[in-house]
Parts: structure tokens; C-alpha cells; sequence
């Protein structure tokens, strides 16, 4: 083979190699920043570890994300990763709204929510009163 023959097959071979990066790049997104808030697909939410203590609140990773955005019927999973008890409850620490409530969820539990109405959904953890989150649904 000729050195010009093998320089345009390598030229071809880079080609496609970043064709294909751009295509698998592009189509593996599934959560994007909205002023601030984050419009999670899935609909998961983490409580990660350490936010027993207090201190996560100042860097808002209580929960995380602590917003988010969901289509109206969709549902949102919280997980505890920490080591300790949590809970998701609906409202404000002074004033629960009834709306839903987890219960105390061991490490490694989850619980799952689905939100028939649009609104703003704040909630927090009853065992640690700094956990605070807010699920923003949207008309689907």
C-alpha cells in the first residue's frame, strides 16, 4: 500500500471515530440545570451521608438535588444513602402537610411518590429539621 492510500484511510478511521463520540455524547443526557434547579428524568432523588449533621443545609446537598422539576403524573424516588434514619414528609418542620409522608426509612430504603397535581411540593426530614427539598411539578 502507498503511504497516500494508508494517510486517507486513517483520515476516514478519525472521521468516523469522532462522528460516533458526537452522536453517543449527544444522546446521553438525562438531567439539565434550569435557573438553579435540575429537571431530573428519572425522578430520583438521593440523601447521601453525612446529612444527619448539621451543615448540608448551608450548601443546599441535604437532599440531592434539592429541586427539582417532574411532569404532572410522574413519580419522584427518594433513597437513603446515609447511615442514619430519614424521612420525606410533605411541608415545613413547624407545619406538615399531610400531603405525603415516608415514615422513618432505614439506611438503604426508598420511597416513592407519585404527583397527580402541578404545584410546589416542599418537604423536609422529621428526625433532622435542616433537610429541606421542594419537587416543582409542571403541567405534562
Amino acid at each position: 500500500m502507498g503511504k497516500k492510500r494508508i494517510v486517507i484511510i486513517l483520515i476516514i478511521v478519525i472521521i468516523i471515530g469522532i462522528s460516533l463520540g458526537i452522536v453517543i455524547l449527544s444522546q446521553n443526557t438525562t438531567v439539565q440545570d434550569v435557573d438553579d434547579q435540575k429537571t431530573v428524568l428519572k425522578g430520583d432523588v438521593i440523601m447521601p451521608t453525612k446529612v444527619s449533621r448539621p451543615g448540608c443545609e448551608k450548601t443546599d446537598s441535604c437532599y440531592t438535588p434539592s429541586k427539582i422539576v417532574i411532569k404532572q403524573g410522574n413519580s419522584v424516588t427518594w433513597v437513603n444513602e446515609d447511615v442514619a434514619f430519614h424521612s420525606v414528609t410533605s411541608g415545613y418542620y413547624d407545619e406538615p402537610s399531610e400531603i405525603f409522608d415516608s415514615g422513618y426509612l432505614d439506611p438503604e430504603e426508598s420511597f416513592t411518590f407519585i404527583f397527580e397535581n402541578i404545584g410546589i411540593y416542599d418537604y423536609f426530614c422529621t428526625l433532622h429539621p435542616w433537610m429541606k427539598g421542594q419537587v416543582i411539578v409542571e403541567l405534562s
